[in-house]
């Protein structure tokens, strides 16, 4: 598995920053980090208007308080989810239970693939209460700007978090086939139940045909060998 997955390839692994800030998961979380940042904050300083014949602010996208609210809600949690799983990310390698890695690895995939349906909902949500908002609620034009972001990085989110789904399937996928998901990892070269490897024989006269052969190990290891002396008797 290149590069191991979140960072290591087996529990107990030493933690690498470098090794995963390099994987794509953790740019893709980094980026919808951004993105979270970018549609609740649009929504929190400019989502919300003032009207001169009502005292109470009314929000941008069609004056439908449920649309502003979606949009921060959405936001701020996929904030959070991003900065819990790139701490996920961090502890990972450290993870010694085999059930414990895949639950790890399996709840990437579901709640990365949550998200990209509510951002989908989303973006469908603040695009059309846009499309139906009545120029006269803000003839200003106030806020039309954050108001476009906003639908503009949920669409984006859609793709980033459907792409941290696709990878977390992936990591699983390979896991299953190699020390992510092993109780007892082993290093192959001190595994005892693997075949010795070929030995080969150091040179033993000048003749090209003793330059050396291969010795594999026998069925048996206390199996007599043929010996070239024979005991005389006296």
């Amino acid at each position: 598995m290149e590069g191991g997955a979140y960072g290591a390839g087996k529990a107990g692994g030493a933690f690498d920053p470098y090794t995963l800030v390099r994987q794509p998961h953790t740019i893709l979380r980094v980026v919808s980090w951004v993105f979270s940042i970018v549609v609740f904050g649009s929504i929190v300083n400019e989502g919300y208007l003032n009207s001169p014949s009502e005292s109470e602010e009314f929000c941008i996208y069609n004056r439908n308080p449920n649309a502003c609210g979606y949009g921060v809600t959405v936001g701020v949690l996929a904030f959070l989810t991003c900065l819990l799983y790139l701490a996920l990310d961090v502890y990972f390698p450290q993870i010694s239970s085999v059930k414990d890695r895949k639950k790890a690895v399996l709840s990437d995939i579901g709640v990365s693939a949550f998200w990209a349906f509510l951002w989908f909902v989303g973006f469908c949500f603040l695009a059309n209460q846009w499309q139906v908002s009545e120029p006269k609620d803000n003839p200003l034009n106030e806020g039309t700007d954050a108001a476009r972001a906003a639908i503009a990085f949920s669409f984006f989110s859609i793709f980033t978090w459907a792409g941290q789904a696709v990878l977390a399937f992936q990591r699983y996928q390979i896991g299953a086939d190699s020390a992510l998901f092993s109780q007892d990892y082993m290093d192959p070269s001190q595994d005892s139940s693997m075949p010795y490897a070929p030995y080969v024989e150091p040179s033993t006269g000048p003749e090209p045909t003793s330059m050396g052969g291969t010795y594999q190990q026998p069925a048996s290891a206390f199996e007599p060998e043929p010996q070239g002396y024979q005991s005389q008797g006296y």
